[in-house]
């Protein structure tokens, strides 16, 4: 099918916060706030001054530290920064200038933080804690944010990804929604027959930094990696891997728009502009989405396809940490609002008020009823078979380069697998170097 070039303008184009989880770019990670200024820790006594990346939850986590305020009487007030400026002003405050007292931290970056002294130990004052149970929440995640048998955060959050489906075009192209019996060729045979020839609508969208939210998903399904299990190796070698990924392409060549269209707006943009049908998207996203008019008339959720040789599902997830800095003027409050924000009450605060799922042990299945406007029990059932975001000591050495490389394939300008061979080449040097 030969690619068509967009043939009307993208009216109405949504700003929206990518939220929390993926990586960088334009998917779940490439996140956007609504303020482009810093964070600066408070005066010893004043307000806790606490960072996030997605303006999506803040609405939401006020709500939460709007109780913290009244059981504590410390105040503390929420800034949203922009995703790629946020890792700026953090660097810039751990190299000596003013750092939030309260903030998130990602899989991406947390290591260098932690190894560098710049987060608070939190590991005896979780020993003191008579309100947070450890326990209860995900060893993968618990297991990210320590080092060295110290804990440097508390966890926040778990993430899916699921698929959006526009439930107009489906109806339009007399097909059945998709279901839990799909494989990733019947996703293909239905992007085909809703992809118009004009170019006016296409099957489906992603990026290459739709990783964590996108292609990734597909490389698990089919039996292939990104890392190895020990982490010392890349997986873009293994068969599996390859085979996915040259799916991908069959994805890119016949059924998305092209590259430098997805790549200047956005997936998400899309599905909202009613120009592709169907995307994957993490669990993060339910707050900007359903507050969006078009995708919650139209759009609906289902599990993630299959693999049409083993029937296996799977899908990616990760969470963030709530930290606190190692500089903080306020210590004690700026533990104490961490600590509550850990707490089951408030964790299952946080899923009824659809901020996003709770890590805390089975409060998200509150969180499925937050909204009316989707059904998402499709997030939860993807919790049955999940991997953990591949990260390492370093994980953006060797992340980074992987996105620029596959770009080329999105391109059209090299094979799919010569990109695997170029990213496995990138990753175990980088890996090795660490």
């Amino acid at each position: 099918m030969k690619k068509k070039i967009l043939s009307t303008v993208l009216a109405g184009a949504m700003v929206m916060s990518l939220a929390a989880c993926g990586g960088g770019g334009n998917s779940g990670g490439g996140n956007s706030g609504d303020s482009a200024g810093g964070s600066s820790g408070g005066d010893k006594g004043g307000k806790l001054a606490v960072a996030i990346w997605d303006n999506g939850q803040k609405a939401g986590l006020d709500e939460i530290i709007k109780d913290f305020t009244e059981a504590t009487g410390i105040q503390a007030e929420i800034q949203v920064i922009t995703w790629d400026q946020y890792w700026t002003l953090l660097e810039a405050g751990a190299s000596g200038g003013d750092m939030p007292d309260v903030f998130w931290m990602h899989s991406n970056e947390v290591q260098k933080y932690m190894e560098n002294d710049i987060l608070m130990d939190l590991t005896d004052r979780i020993a003191a804690s008579d309100k947070l149970e450890m326990d209860k929440f995900p060893q993968d995640i618990k297991d990210l944010y320590s080092w060295d048998g110290k804990t440097y955060a508390i966890p926040k959050d778990v993430d899916t990804i699921a698929l959006f489906y526009n439930k107009t075009m489906f109806d339009e192209a007399g097909l059945s929604y998709p279901d839990d019996t799909w494989t990733w060729d019947d996703f293909y045979d239905a992007a085909v027959k809703l992809t118009k020839d004009d170019g006016s609508q296409f099957g489906t969208a992603m990026n290459p930094s739709n990783e964590q939210d996108g292609w990734m998903n597909i490389i698990y399904t089919m039996g292939g990696r990104v890392l190895s299990e020990d982490k010392k190796s890349s997986g873009f070698d293994d068969p599996n891997t390859i085979k996915a990924m040259e799916f991908v392409q069959k994805l890119i060549d016949n059924v998305m728009p092209p590259a430098t269209t997805m790549a200047e707006t956005g997936t998400d943009v899309l599905l909202g502009s009613g120009k592709i049908a169907m995307l994957s998207q993490g669990s993060w996203m339910v707050p900007q989405f359903k507050e969006h008019e078009y995708i919650a008339e139209n759009c609906d959720v289902a599990v993630l396809p299959k693999d049409p040789a083993t029937g296996k599902r799977t899908c990616l997830y990760n969470g963030l940490g709530w930290a606190v800095s190692a500089k903080t003027p306020n210590p004690d409050a700026a533990w104490q609002l961490v600590e509550w924000f850990g707490t089951k009450d408030m964790q299952l605060k946080q899923a009824q008020l659809g901020v996003t799922m709770a890590a805390y042990e089975g409060v998200s299945d509150d969180w499925k009823n937050n909204t009316d406007k989707f059904d998402l029990q499709p997030f939860l059932d993807m919790r049955e078979d999940t991997v953990f975001r591949p990260a390492t000591r370093a994980t953006l050495t060797w992340w980074n380069p992987m996105v620029e490389i596959l770009k080329e394939s999105w391109n059209g300008n090299k094979p799919m697998a010569d990109a695997c061979a170029e990213v496995a080449a990138e990753m175990n040097e980088a890996i090795a170097a660490e």
